[in-house]
C-alpha cells in the first residue's frame, strides 16, 4: 500500500494518491490529516487519484464509513482519478454520503481534475 498526500491552496484542496489495498492502518494516518484541513478550513475540495488501486480491505472500509457519517458536510468538491470502469462507480457510490459534488476523471485527465477543484 502507498500513500502520498499533499495540501494545495493554502490546505483549502487535499490531493491523495492511493495505490494498492488501503488498510486500516493507513486510513488512520489519513484521517487526522483530513480532520485538521477541516478544522482549519472549513469545508474542503479533495483530489482522490488510484493507481493501480485495489480498494479497501474490511477495517479501512468500516473506518471510511465512520468518517463519511462524521463529515458528511465537511467536503465541497471530490475528484476521483482512476484507470477502471469500477472506479468511475465510486464517484456514483459516494453522493448519498457526501454533500459535495462529485466528479470522476480518467487519469489521463488529471490536471482537468485540478483545474475543477480550483475554480471559484
Amino acid at each position: 500500500m502507498s500513500v502520498q498526500l499533499s495540501e494545495v491552496a493554502q490546505g483549502k484542496y487535499l490531493e491523495v494518491h492511493v495505490s494498492g489495498k488501503l488498510d486500516r492502518e493507513t486510513y488512520q494516518r489519513l484521517v487526522p490529516l483530513a480532520e485538521e484541513q477541516i478544522a482549519e478550513n472549513g469545508k474542503i475540495r479533495v483530489l482522490f487519484a488510484m493507481h493501480d488501486f485495489h480498494g479497501w480491505d474490511a477495517g479501512a472500509l468500516w473506518e471510511d464509513i465512520k468518517f463519511d457519517a462524521k463529515h458528511f458536510s465537511d467536503f465541497e468538491r471530490i475528484a476521483i482519478v482512476g484507470e477502471r470502469k469500477w472506479e468511475r462507480g465510486m464517484a456514483v457510490f459516494c453522493k448519498p454520503f457526501t454533500t459535495a459534488s462529485v466528479r470522476y476523471y480518467n487519469d489521463s485527465d488529471i490536471d482537468e481534475a485540478r483545474e475543477w477543484l480550483m475554480e471559484d
